[in-house]
Parts: structure tokens; C-alpha cells; sequence
């Protein structure tokens, strides 16, 4: 699987210097999509597979992984870019971008714990939806602003809006795609959603960076024609997570044990840093 993700994220990275028609380019990806092909293939026949397949059959499952991926792609995509462009385009040193990406990286801590509380209550899908047209539209408006912005304080909303639509989604992934599985399910589960955030994490960067060398250069006048068109490629993996968030089914029981105790949700269990199996 990671050779396969190498082979499809170095044609992506490289495309633009070597040419996507180039036998680099052709062989790469081939390589890439055969042996993530062959996996999937080998993890549907073993016996106890890394990765199980059939939990995909879970509609509720497969829609809140697919967000999971479309989150994490436009989140680090978008993370990605605006850093970059706090730096270049607007001459911030590095620890000054930090500073001034507060509005969209410091959200979390005051909207995370009610998102988690509020999809705990509601179900997970209003929650996902709401975050990730946030996020998307965020994202978008960033994109409709870099061209021409004169100053920070026209970054300001837009990245206070993709942060808090981050913040909603962020806790909530868990709940969506381990609510929808069996309790006996919950480790592989787990590794599966954990596993596709990451590689739509490496899969938006390298997106966004192709689609950025295809309209722009850092040395070059075209510098916010590139941050625009990136920003943009950000903003549409959101809006098809919030797609894709509509097609889980609404609500979702926490699975109990058997002995009838209700299990801690996984975005509450986010809340306390992960990896706690207390039970309520």
C-alpha cells in the first residue's frame, strides 16, 4: 500500500517539471495504481486482513472514511498553501505566518469539545455536513481573496470560517465511521479510518502542489494566479467531503459491549487525546 501511495504521489509532485506525458510520469503512476490494486485485492482474499474490506460495504462506514479522506486532503492542502502564501506573497518571516494562522489552527480548542458534545447528542452527520461546507467555503473565499489581497486583514474571516468548519470535523470523523460498525469491529475499524486520513493528508498536499506548478511560480508574477488556483482544488475536496458526509445515514447507536455498557465515543475519547478504552 505505502509503495503504491509513493508511486501515485511522485507522478503528482513531479508531473509539472518532467512532463505528465513522460515515461517517469506513465511508469509511476502505472506502478502506483497496480500495487495499490494488488492490495486491496490480497487484504479481500487472506483471512485477517491489515485492512478489511468488507467494512466498506457499511454505507455509513465507507461515506464518513471517504470524508474523513476529503478532510484531512483539504485541511493539510489548504494548511499547506496559506503558510506558504503568509511567507511569499505577503513577506511573513516563518514564526510571524504561524502567529497570524492562529485564527484557523487555534479553533479547535474552543470548538472541538462542542462539536464532539453536539454530534454525541444529534448523530455525526449534521456535524460533518455543517464543518466541512464551512472548511470548503472557508477555503474557497481564500481563494477568491488571494489574488488581489492588499493585507491580512482580508485573511482574516476566511480563516477564522475554514477553522472553525476544521473544528466541527476534526473529533467527529471518529464517531461517524466507528458508530456505524460492530463492536468486535472496532480495532480494524479504527486503523482503517486512521489509515485513509493520513494518506488524504499526503494525497491533498501533493494535488494542490501539482495544480500550483501548473498555474504559478514562486519566482515568478503568477505567484497569487498559483496560490488561487491550489486554494481553489483545497476547497473542492471539502465541499465533496460535505457530499459525501450527506450520504452516511442520519443518527448512528453507539455500540455497547456486551454486557450492555455503553462505550465512550471516539469523539469525546479524541477530546482526551486519543487511545483511552474507558468504558461509561
Amino acid at each position: 500500500m505505502s509503495g503504491g501511495a509513493i508511486g501515485i504521489v511522485w507522478s503528482l509532485v513531479r508531473a509539472n517539471d518532467v512532463g505528465w506525458s513522460s515515461a517517469e510520469i506513465i511508469s509511476a503512476l502505472v506502478v502506483g495504481t497496480v500495487l495499490m490494486a494488488a492490495f486491496v485485492a490480497w487484504e479481500r482474499h487472506v483471512h485477517e486482513p491489515m485492512l478489511a474490506m468488507r467494512l466498506f460495504r457499511n454505507r455509513s462506514f465507507a461515506a464518513a472514511n471517504a470524508t474523513g479522506f476529503l478532510m484531512t486532503g483539504g485541511l493539510m492542502a489548504g494548511a499547506f498553501v496559506i503558510s506558504q502564501y503568509l511567507q511569499v506573497a505577503l513577506g511573513y518571516s516563518p514564526l510571524s505566518a504561524g502567529l497570524h494562522f492562529l485564527p484557523m489552527t487555534a479553533t479547535p480548542l474552543l470548538v472541538a469539545p462542542a462539536a464532539g458534545a453536539l454530534a454525541d447528542r444529534i448523530g455525526p452527520r449534521p456535524v460533518l455536513v455543517s464543518g466541512m461546507l464551512l472548511l470548503g467555503g472557508g477555503l474557497a473565499w481564500l481563494a477568491q481573496v488571494a489574488s488581489g489581497v492588499s493585507g491580512y486583514q482580508q485573511l482574516l474571516l476566511p480563516l477564522l470560517v475554514a477553522g472553525i468548519g476544521a473544528s466541527m470535523v476534526l473529533p467527529t470523523t471518529a464517531t461517524a465511521a466507528l458508530s456505524a460498525v460492530p463492536f468486535t469491529e472496532l480495532g480494524k475499524a479504527s486503523g482503517a479510518t486512521s489509515t485513509l486520513q493520513r494518506f488524504g493528508g499526503v494525497f491533498g498536499i501533493a494535488s494542490t502542489t501539482a495544480v500550483f506548478g501548473a498555474n504559478g511560480h514562486l519566482a515568478s508574477g503568477s505567484i497569487n494566479e498559483g496560490f488561487k488556483h491550489a486554494l481553489a482544488l483545497a476547497a473542492g475536496l471539502s465541499l465533496l467531503g460535505a457530499i459525501s458526509a450527506w450520504r452516511s445515514r442520519p443518527g448512528g447507536v453507539w455500540p455497547r459491549t456486551q454486557s450492555g455498557r455503553r462505550l465512550c465515543s471516539p469523539s469525546r475519547r479524541w477530546l482526551r487525546r486519543r487511545g483511552s478504552t474507558a468504558e461509561r
